[in-house]
């Protein structure tokens, strides 16, 4: 039997999918963050262990892995070289590095028309119109990813320091916060030195967590990123009978606290971003493997 392999990776985790040829799953398994922009070494590390994760969890030899094909949708892989890079080391018989955003629509709304929002550590966005796709957004946690959990985290850090040094109100979530650095700003300052963008998007959690409680500074925070969620889909152009489908650890949490206006096309998705992985290996790659067989 011949197998392909759908690959999910940001900047938290790394998800693999072990599928036949005809498309069924037969393993799956995770490791650690695969943003290629943020640590291209890293994140091919922790996507050779899912794959060979994979391989185990379906009960297979994981000395298979070269003769099998993989289609990747990792964070990081819309700028740059960094797609190019990451394809020529990995050990897959071919490998194809799409965006997270272009896996994500793909298992969200299959091949017809829709939107989707990838609302996590990073946020992304893509619709397709008449089979045209377009992306927006997805350019990084210093220069975007506007209303993702990293950017959530960061802001809190912000206002925590603002409260600690009297500009801002403090609340009970400042003062969580800078308990959990010893109620010492330097920790905070140290923190951030070496902070991938998933260490800031842990603390994104507490903040919706502490909103629920009515804290202020929570529902500033989320306010604001609330905004630029929706300024990013009003820049989709999103026809009125597609399909959009929010994705991501946070999509939950924001699908609520959306205006009336987007709730009104909120659909649960097909499937997810790893799914869509596997669509699209299986429909690039089947006859290549079949043949193969």
């Amino acid at each position: 039997m011949n197998f392909v392999l759908g690959i999910d990776g940001g900047g938290t985790s790394c998800r693999a999918a072990l599928a036949t040829a005809s498309g069924t799953v037969v393993g799956r398994a995770k490791s650690g963050a695969a943003n290629i922009r943020t640590d291209l070494t890293g994140a091919r590390t922790n996507i050779v262990e899912a794959a060979r994760q994979a391989f185990i969890a379906a009960g297979q030899d994981p000395e298979l892995i070269p003769q099998t094909p993989a289609i990747l949708g990792l964070a990081g892989a819309n700028v740059g070289t960094y797609r190019q890079q990451l394809e020529a080391i990995l050990p897959f018989s071919q490998s194809r590095v799409e965006t997270d955003a272009e896996i994500a629509l793909e298992g969200a709304v299959g091949s017809g028309d829709g939107a989707m929002a990838i609302l996590g550590t990073g946020t992304a966005y893509m619709a397709r119109k008449n089979g045209t796709s377009r992306a927006i957004g997805g350019w990084g946690f210093q220069v975007g990813d506007q209303g993702s959990g990293a950017r959530i985290g960061r802001d809190l850090l912000e206002q925590t320091l603002l409260a600690y040094d009297g500009i801002r109100p403090a609340s009970p979530l400042t003062e969580a916060m800078l308990a959990i650095f010893r109620n010492n700003p330097e920790d905070v300052v140290e923190f951030t030195t070496n902070a991938k963008p998933g260490d800031f998007g842990g603390f994104a959690p507490k903040v919706f967590d502490h909103a629920a409680k009515g804290d202020i500074v929570a529902n500033w925070i989320l306010d604001k990123a609330i905004a630029d969620v929706e300024a990013s889909l009003g820049a989709l152009d999103l026809s009125s009978g597609a399909p959009l489908c929010l994705l991501g650890g946070l999509a939950p949490l924001y699908a609520p606290r959306l205006s009336a206006r987007y709730q009104a096309l909120l659909k649960p998705p097909l499937d997810d971003a790893l799914g869509g992985a596997v669509q699209m290996a299986v429909r690039i790659f089947a006859n290549t493997v079949e043949t193969a067989g």
